[in-house]
């Protein structure tokens, strides 16, 4: 088992949970059932920017398990988590070189998504060996769905870099067989073996080496960055406002949350939040601003993208109104602060 997680701490991305909703057919009027022994209403389940404690994600798995009509649900919630649904990671993720520097960024950055687990990366000789471990501990049939949905994820993500499926890695499941095994083909291309001592995939080292097709350096620099900036933030204090505040932001696309929608996601009103924040000698505008800022020169500095390029990025609709608050956050012109500091 992993180090500890504060169980009742929102840290989660509900957006997961809404695809499993939708997985089971479900409307928006109909999710309650899923949300039974979460204390967490409909429209807080339906808003984009609530995130859940790990506690609420396991006990909406559970509750997605007993609704669910088809026996194989695990394995096509899998298929629906495609890269797009982990934000900045899955984008690090297609853009990475070759499937072992993917893998890698997984490692590293997954807790930014799903702090319940933690990948484990071993090479042992011409094998790769991925190993996943839980911070809590799992009844049988939750660590079966958990299993299956990394499993899928795993296999659709190879297929995307490697460029074909990845038939010569091999899997064992700790559960049992179970009775729709006939199933597990249509979405896991390999050897599979099922109540290992411990669940493990294997896949030739060759193979994580082999180029990405689609890779493409500057986005795997700019997704880096935003997926260093989001780890960081897992550290300070989080008692403070500012630090929530913080994560909130930047589990969003740049620019997107506003004081208005981050203080609803907090249940508090923005006067509130324009309170704390000044207790702790800071503002919404000015966390906000710390964030674009340097997310900024970390896409001039590390890319040639051009400037309008990179305020669509960010989330600016108008180009000049990227110009003019660079120019109030650093005194420069993007063009010149990009020539006086950039290596290119």
């Amino acid at each position: 088992m992993i180090s500890a997680v504060d169980v009742d701490e929102p840290s989660i991305p509900s957006s997961y949970s809404r695809l499993a909703a939708r997985e089971l057919g479900l409307l928006a009027r109909d999710v309650t059932e899923v949300l039974t022994g979460t204390q967490l209403s409909v429209d807080q389940f339906l808003r984009e920017s609530t995130l859940l404690t790990p506690n609420q994600q396991l006990q909406i798995l559970r509750n997605c398990l007993q609704i669910a009509k088809n026996e194989a649900f695990g394995l096509r919630l899998g298929q629906r988590l495609t890269s797009p649904t982990h934000g900045a990671l899955g984008f690090l993720v297609n853009s990475s070189p070759d499937l072992l520097t993917a893998l890698q960024a997984f490692q590293a950055y997954l807790p930014t998504r799903m702090n319940l687990a933690r990948l484990d990366l071993i090479i042992e000789g011409e094998w790769l060996e991925l190993s996943c471990e839980y911070a809590v501990d799992l009844e049988e049939e939750l660590l079966r769905l958990l299993s299956e949905i990394f499993t899928v994820i795993f296999f659709d993500t190879a297929e995307f870099i490697v460029g074909r499926p990845l038939r010569e890695a091999y899997i064992d499941f700790m559960h049992p067989e179970p009775a729709y095994s006939a199933r597990y083909t249509d979405h896991i291309p390999a050897a599979i073996g099922f109540g290992a001592d411990a669940y493990v995939l294997r896949v030739p080292l060759e193979i994580c080496k082999a180029p990405n097709a689609s890779a493409n350096h500057e986005s795997y620099v700019m997704a880096l960055r935003h997926c260093e900036a989001m780890l960081a933030q897992l550290n300070p204090n989080k008692s403070t406002c500012t630090y929530q505040v913080q994560k909130m932001i930047l589990s969003h696309p740049p620019g997107v949350l506003s004081e208005e929608e981050l203080a609803a996601a907090l249940f508090i009103c923005k006067r509130t939040l324009a309170r704390r924040l000044k207790q702790e000698n800071t503002s919404f505008r000015k966390v906000r601003d710390e964030i674009l800022s340097q997310q900024a020169i970390g896409y001039l500095l590390d890319s040639q993208l051009p400037v309008e390029a990179i305020a669509e990025l960010l989330n600016y609709h108008d180009s000049a109104n990227f110009r003019r608050a660079f120019k109030r956050w650093f005194n420069l012109t993007p063009g010149q602060y990009r020539r006086q500091h950039s290596a290119f």
